[in-house]
C-alpha cells in the first residue's frame, strides 16, 4: 500500500519533500486507520484484542465455510498463539497472505460469500505490529511457515511434510513499543469467545484449556446478558442467513446485540436500524392498535445477526454495518430483515397466546407510565432546555461521543462531582477539548423503587439527563465516559451509589455498555525536595516513604477540593486511573438495586459501599 505525504514544514515544496512508505511503515506510523485505537489492554476496544480478532475472524471464516470445528487459543504475557482446523492456506501462498497488501481469498466471494475480512488487511496489520510473528500453514501432509518481526521477514523456512491434521497456527507478540504495557484481560476475551460460540453453534474454541461451546445460538446470549427475568420465554427465529431472539424485560430503555457474518457490531448500523423499525412495526399491526412504537420498545431486550455478501463496514474495526444491500443480486437490508419479521414474528405471536398476552401487558404498561408523566416531561424538558443556555451545573467540553465526525470522539467524558471546590479544581485542570464537568448540589436522590416521573421532577436528575442526551436513547450519548469523582469517603462511596442506582433503574445500557467509571484519586502524597509521590493506596504510600526516607513529608488528602489544580490536571489526564463499573451476568438489576438500596441498616450499607462492583474487581 502506498501513501504520499507531503511535508509542508519548509517553504520550498519539490519533489524531495514526498515519500512513499512501504505497508509495514505506513500500518506502523498510523496502526489507527487499521485497528482503531491503541491502548495497553484496558479496555475491551484496544488494539491488542483487535489484532486477536484479526487472527480469529480468519479461522470463524474457515468454520462458516464448513471446515474445522474447534479453535485453540493460547495466551501467556505477552505471546499470542491461534491455532484453527480449516483447510490451511495454499502452501505457494503463505508470504503473500501474510505479507502483501490486498491480498487475500476472500475477493472470491465464491471462496467465501460471508465473510468478515474482506479487504486482506487484518492479517498484514497483526504482523506489522507484531515484535514476533509467526505463521504455518498445514495442508495435505506438507506445512509452510514464516517467521517475521515488524513485518520484515526473519525466517522463510522451507516447504516440509507434516503429521499434523489441516489448518493454521499464527503466534504473535504485540509490540510493545505501540501498545505501551499492555496486558491482555481475559473477562474481555471470554466475552468475545462467547460471542463466537453463540454466533457459530456447534463450534468449540478452546482458551487456555477451557472450553467455549453453545448449543442454542443467540438464546445463549440473551440469557448471559440479561440481568433482569424475561416477562416470557424468548423468541427465537431462524432463517437462511438471519438469526432474531426477542423478549422483554422489567427495565427502562432498549438493549440490541447485532451481527454481521459473526463481527459484533457494537455501534449498530443498517440491519439494526432496520430490526428495530420492522419489530415494531410487526408488533403493532400484530395487535392492531394504534401503539406508539417508544411503548413497543421499551424494556425490549433482542439480538440479530444477518449474512451479508461483500459487507460494507464504517470502519476497519468494523463496528458498524453500511451495507445497504444482503448482496450484489440480493434485496435490500431493510426489505430482508422486514419480509423475515413480518412472516415469522407475525406467525409466532399467533402460535404463542400466552406471549402475545403478556408482550401486551408490558407494552400497555409502558403507554400508562408514558401517558402519566405526559405533563411533567414537556416542563422538564422546557426547563431543561432554558437551564442548558446558562447551566451552572455543566462546564461543557467541545468534542462530544455523538459527534458524527473527529478523530477523538471517544476521549470524550463528563465529570461528575460534588461541591465548590472539587468542582473547581476539575474545571481548572481538565482538558476543555474532550473533558466535561457536572456539579452536584450535595447528594442525589435515592431513586431506587421510583418511577421514570421522578427524572423529570427531580430538577438534577433532568439536568443530568439533558447533560448526557440519553432521554431517546443511547445513539445520543454525548460522553463516552461518565466519571463519578466524589470523595474516598463513606460520604462520597454514599454519592457514587446514588449515581449508580440513578443508572441502572432508569439507563441500565450506560453500564451494560461499559460508559460509566469511577474515578480514582490518590489518599497521600510523599514528597522530598527532589521527588514527589502520589500514592493510591496504604501499600503505595509505604513504598514511597521506603524510596524517600523517614523524613518525608507526607500529606492526606481528605478530599478532592484540597488537591490543587496544578496537581489534579496529573490526576485526569491521559494516565488517570479509571476503574469501569460493571455488571456481573448473575446480577439481577432489581435484586442488585434492592440489596444496594433497600432497607438496610448503615453496617450493611457500608458493606456494599465496600464492595461495589467494578472491572478492576472482576479482573
Amino acid at each position: 500500500m502506498e501513501e504520499n505525504i507531503i511535508s509542508t514544514a519548509g517553504l520550498e515544496y519539490g519533489s524531495d519533500t514526498i515519500r512513499t512508505l512501504d505497508w509495514k511503515e505506513h500500518i506502523r506510523r498510523r496502526p489507527g486507520m487499521y485497528i482503531g485505537k491503541l491502548g495497553d489492554g484496558t479496555h475491551a476496544d484496544d488494539g491488542i484484542y483487535v489484532l486477536l480478532k484479526e487472527v480469529l475472524d480468519n479461522a470463524i471464516d474457515e468454520y462458516m465455510m464448513g471446515y474445522g470445528k474447534q479453535i485453540v487459543i493460547d495466551i501467556d504475557e505477552v505471546s499470542v498463539t491461534v491455532r484453527d482446523h480449516g483447510r490451511g492456506i495454499p502452501l505457494d501462498k503463505v508470504k503473500d497472505v501474510s505479507s502483501k497488501m490486498n491480498t487475500g481469498a476472500k475477493y472470491d466471494s465464491k471462496a467465501f460469500k460471508k465473510s468478515v475480512g474482506l479487504n486482506g488487511v487484518g492479517i498484514k496489520a497483526v504482523n506489522a505490529l507484531s515484535t514476533e510473528f509467526y505463521i504455518c500453514s498445514y495442508r495435505d501432509g506438507r506445512c509452510k511457515s514464516l517467521l517475521y518481526n515488524q513485518g520484515n521477514v526473519v525466517t522463510d523456512f522451507p516447504e516440509e511434510p507434516t503429521s499434523e491434521e489441516n489448518g493454521t497456527l499464527v503466534r504473535f507478540v504485540p509490540d510493545e513499543t505501540i501498545f505501551k504495557g499492555y496486558k491482555y484481560k481475559d473477562d474481555f476475551i471470554e466475552s468475545l469467545l462467547k460471542n463466537y460460540v453463540y454466533l457459530n453453534s456447534g463450534l468449540t474454541i478452546l482458551f487456555n484449556g477451557r472450553r467455549f461451546h453453545s448449543k442454542n445460538g443467540l438464546v445463549d446470549l440473551l440469557n448471559e446478558k440479561m440481568t433482569a427475568e424475561p416477562l416470557y420465554p424468548i423468541i427465537h427465529l431462524k432463517g437462511d442467513d438471519i438469526e432474531v431472539v426477542i423478549t422483554h424485560i422489567n427495565q427502562y430503555g432498549e438493549e440490541y446485540y447485532s451481527f454481521v457474518n459473526g463481527q459484533h457490531t457494537t455501534q449498530g448500523g443498517t440491519h439494526l436500524t432496520a430490526f428495530r423499525e420492522a419489530a415494531s412495526r410487526t408488533i403493532k399491526e400484530f395487535y392492531n392498535k394504534n401503539f406508539d412504537y417508544s411503548d413497543i420498545r421499551n424494556g425490549i431486550v433482542a439480538a440479530v445477526s444477518i449474512k451479508v455478501e461483500e459487507p460494507v463496514f464504517e470502519s476497519q474495526t468494523k463496528t458498524k454495518l453500511g451495507s445497504r444491500d444482503i448482496g450484489p443480486e440480493g434485496p435490500s437490508v431493510s426489505k430482508f430483515i422486514g419480509d423475515f419479521l413480518k412472516k415469522e414474528l407475525d406467525n409466532y405471536l399467533h402460535k404463542n397466546a400466552e406471549t402475545a398476552d403478556a408482550l401486551l401487558k408490558k407494552i400497555l404498561e409502558s403507554e400508562k407510565e408514558r401517558k402519566a408523566i405526559a405533563g411533567v416531561t414537556k416542563l422538564a424538558r422546557e426547563r431543561a432546555k432554558k437551564s442548558n443556555l446558562h447551566n451552572k451545573k455543566l462546564r461543557d467540553c467541545r468534542v462530544h461521543y455523538n459527534d458524527t465526525k473527529g478523530d477523538n470522539v471517544d476521549q470524550s467524558s463528563i465529570f461528575i462531582t460534588e461541591g465548590d471546590s472539587a468542582t473547581g479544581s476539575i474545571t481548572k485542570s481538565r482538558n476543555v477539548e474532550t473533558q466535561a464537568v457536572f456539579s452536584l448540589r450535595g447528594k442525589p436522590l435515592n431513586s431506587y423503587g421510583l418511577t421514570r416521573k421522578v427524572v423529570y421532577e427531580n430538577e438534577e436528575f433532568n439536568l443530568l439527563q439533558a447533560a448526557l442526551n440519553v432521554e431517546d436513547g443511547m445513539d445520543g450519548l454525548r460522553y463516552n465516559k461518565i466519571i463519578i469523582a466524589t470523595d474516598a469517603d463513606v460520604d462520597g462511596m454514599h454519592i457514587r451509589l446514588l449515581l449508580i442506582t440513578f443508572f441502572l433503574q432508569f439507563f441500565p445500557d450506560l453500564i451494560k455498555k461499559g460508559h460509566v467509571y469511577i474515578l480514582q484519586t490518590p489518599l497521600f502524597r510523599v514528597r522530598n525536595k527532589k521527588e514527589t509521590y502520589y500514592c493510591y493506596t496504604e501499600e503505595e504510600r509505604i513504598n514511597a516513604i521506603s524510596k524517600l526516607g523517614s523524613s518525608a513529608e507526607i500529606t492526606r488528602f481528605k478530599g478532592l477540593g484540597e488537591i490543587s489544580p496544578d496537581e489534579f490536571r496529573h490526576f485526569i489526564g491521559p494516565d488517570m486511573r479509571l476503574d469501569q463499573v460493571s455488571l456481573k451476568k448473575e446480577d439481577l438489576v432489581k435484586d442488585l438495586l434492592e440489596f444496594y438500596m433497600g432497607k438496610n441498616t448503615m453496617e450493611r450499607q457500608n458493606f456494599i459501599i465496600q464492595n461495589l462492583v467494578t472491572d478492576e474487581d472482576l479482573s
